[in-house]
């Protein structure tokens, strides 16, 4: 999860076209279905809180959590925004807080009615200690019939349409970027290595900045799943098509499952 640090401050113009209004709509909806009535949120691998500011926003207390101080640092910037609060985001500040610590091993002196960890933040998580290990930290911050929601890649669909070399290129009034990104596949281990290569142009002084990131990704199946909820008490709910609800199937990318 620190592989995000050095580009941090380009995440949001790299997730600009990302609709985080229609995942933290679909993420209401699971907790409506599952746990009407509850009040408080807590975000294990929250990156710069644009969900957070969101579900905080539908009167949700919101706490997030995430290993890297500069995404953070870009959440936190956020909540100077909120005073005057804009008019399409009725948001209280009060209602949200971020906390930098590992999933991993992080523990809070309370508990919560909802856990999420969104943006494939559970495929980040690619040994079976730290899968474990941040189930096992789920369940730790988790009220009694509390409910988990992540979303993750999934294993049948990253092995029938395998990932292939990407490349994104945005801007906005200051910068120009271009992000290219090339999969390296480890079929033994489920795992994936994407090489970023970010090249950053000044618009003004023409100077082009350039990163060079590894993000290894795991994917994951089911069966997986179902042991890491069974050892800490726990059974999946839910298990559906990240936003669409629908069947997995092998052209399903992203998965979503609610686990209680």
């Amino acid at each position: 999860m620190s592989a995000f640090g050095a580009y941090s401050r380009y995440y949001n113009l790299l997730y600009k076209d990302k609709d985080y209004s229609g995942e933290a709509e679909y993420v209401a909806s699971l907790i409506r279905n599952h746990k009407p009535g509850a009040k408080n949120i807590l975000d294990l691998g929250c990156g710069t809180g644009r969900h957070d500011l969101l579900l905080a926003g539908m009167g949700y207390e919101v706490t997030g959590i995430d290993q890297s101080k500069e995404m953070l640092d870009v959440a936190t910037s956020h909540l100077s925004t909120l005073n005057p609060q804009p008019a399409s985001l009725n948001t209280d500040p009060s209602n949200l807080n971020f906390i930098q610590g590992d999933i991993r091993t992080v523990r809070l002196s309370t508990t919560f009615d909802v856990v999420i960890s969104l943006f494939h933040v559970m495929s980040y998580q690619v040994t079976n200690a730290d899968l474990r290990a941040a189930f096992a930290t789920a369940k730790a911050h988790l009220k009694p019939g509390g409910i988990f929601i992540f979303d993750c890649w999934n294993g049948p669909a990253v092995l029938t349409d395998r990932p292939a070399v990407r490349v994104k290129r945005l801007e906005d009034d200051a910068i120009a970027l271009t992000r290219i990104a090339e999969p390296v596949m480890h079929p033994n281990d489920n795992l994936v290595d994407v090489y970023y290569q970010v090249l950053v142009r000044d618009k003004t002084s023409g100077e082009v900045e350039e990163l060079r990131e590894t993000h290894r990704m795991r994917y994951l199946f089911r069966p997986e799943i179902e042991l890491c909820t069974a050892e800490n008490g726990l059974s999946i709910s839910e298990y559906a098509e990240w936003q669409t609800g629908k069947q997995p199937g092998f052209d399903t990318w992203s998965v979503s499952f609610v686990v209680r």
